[in-house]
């Protein structure tokens, strides 16, 4: 089964890569969805609706933390897994985002076996 993903970050360059590497890990993609930082992803998650979820941390507007907590604060999203992307060297923001209830993360630069084993246990 394809799955609509949504990728939020800030450099539309990382959004294009992660597509690619998606698909080179062979994960089943089926429309991707692409948001500049999290108030636009809440906007399209109250539109769209999504299998998973790619997102940076560090973004102006909303940060990835901000918009996962209130990913996971609504019902209709709270069981879809959230892939935190980031440059953060900082493992309070990590474990930040673990406890706000992220499915996992993935440090830039990635590799398409990173993103892989990442998401063998969630697709």
């Amino acid at each position: 089964m394809a799955l609509d993903i949504l990728i939020v970050d800030d450099s539309a360059a990382i959004r294009k890569i992660l597509q690619r590497v998606l698909v080179q890990a062979d994960v089943p993609v089926g429309r991707v969805l692409e948001a500049g930082d999290g108030n636009e992803a809440l906007d399209l998650l109250q539109k769209e609706k999504v299998q998973l979820i790619l997102s940076d941390i560090n973004m102006p507007n909303m940060d990835g933390l901000q918009f996962l907590g209130r990913v996971r604060a609504n019902a209709a999203w709270k069981d879809v897994p959230v892939v935190m992307i980031t440059t953060e060297g900082s493992q309070n923001k990590v474990m930040e985002a673990v406890q706000l209830g992220a499915s996992g993360y993935v440090r830039k630069p990635f590799t398409a076996d990173q993103i892989k084993e990442k998401l063998a246990g969630l697709i």
